[in-house]
């Protein structure tokens, strides 16, 4: 059975792997779509123990909430490529209803349970993608949340979201819209603390330490210096704090006086308790590719 170039393209968007790959499985198999996706998962069990040596720093975010459960979830895989392919997807959603439903301690815990829609658990489903989409995979982190929740996703899995409030007023016209405001906000401004208080006192004291310096080196006297330093700090909460920020779609309100605002207008309590902000391969190592070379080296 003779197979096309769009059978390789077809291949490959159904596994995730390689062109050169997916044109030698579907030689092998005669051009049986399902015996060269067979015939992959073979070759993969072979190379899976050096795939797990491989830098996974792409990937997906997900942010997804059922009734008043929710969670920020971030799984990694070698390319960006991989993080489109609907397999990959569909796992990565039935780890996030995993663990929605079974509130997992870590993911040592989550990887022991049965994975949602299938008959494995989650280690066992994260081994048989490896091994089908043949990339290096992990399940990097989670957290889950309860209450009245509001999720954002940017940039098709690139930052996930989520905002909590302690309110009642989740089932009014305007309760979604201002948590995606705030959300969309997390997301552009990454802030690292909710509110002032939260800020660790010896973050603050580091940082009074640096400003005073700076102070002292524009040659300003320790009086002025100590009044400059205060005036910095302010502005410091301002970066840092997601309260204290000014509000992205009006810059002359802080998100803590649009929060009260929304509160007035909706006629009950709303008050942003915690938010949660997973952006994808954040602190991890990124392997460079260079795709033109890939390419040049596939036609020799």
């Amino acid at each position: 059975m003779a197979f096309t170039a769009s059978d390789v393209k077809n291949l490959r968007e159904r596994t995730g792997c390689g062109m050169m790959d997916c044109k030698k499985a579907l030689t092998e198999s005669g051009g049986d779509m399902d015996k060269a996706i067979e015939l992959l998962r073979e070759k993969g069990l072979a190379a899976a123990a050096k795939k797990s040596g491989r830098i996974a720093a792409e990937g997906l975010v997900v942010s997804v909430v059922e009734g008043n459960v929710g969670v920020v979830l971030e799984v990694n895989a070698e390319t960006d490529f991989v993080a489109k392919n609907a397999d990959f997807v569909a796992f990565v959603n039935s780890v996030a209803q995993t663990i929605i439903k079974e509130n997992p301690a870590d993911i040592e815990a989550l990887n022991d349970m049965k994975c949602v829609g299938t008959d494995m658990t989650v280690a066992e489903a994260l081994r048989e993608k490896i091994l089908v989409i043949g990339e290096n995979m992990n399940i990097r982190r989670f957290e889950r949340l309860e209450g009245a929740l509001v999720p954002y996703v940017h940039g098709g899995g690139k930052i996930g979201v989520m905002v909590q409030f302690d309110t009642d007023c989740a089932d009014k016209d305007g309760f979604v819209a201002c948590g995606k405001d705030i959300a969309m906000q997390v997301a552009a401004a990454a802030p690292q603390y909710l509110s002032k208080e939260e800020v660790p006192s010896e973050v603050v004291d580091k940082e009074k330490e640096i400003l005073t310096a700076q102070a002292i080196n524009e040659g300003k006297p320790a009086a002025i210096a100590e009044k400059m330093v205060n005036g910095r700090i302010a502005k410091y909460y301002k970066e840092v704090c997601l309260l204290e920020q000014p509000f992205i779609k009006d810059d002359e309100l802080t998100v803590a006086k649009y929060v009260e605002n929304v509160a007035k207008e909706l006629g009950g309590k709303l008050v942003l308790t915690k938010f949660v902000r997973f952006e994808k391969g954040e602190g991890l190592e990124k392997r460079e590719d260079n795709f033109a070379d890939e390419v040049a080296s596939m036609m020799k």
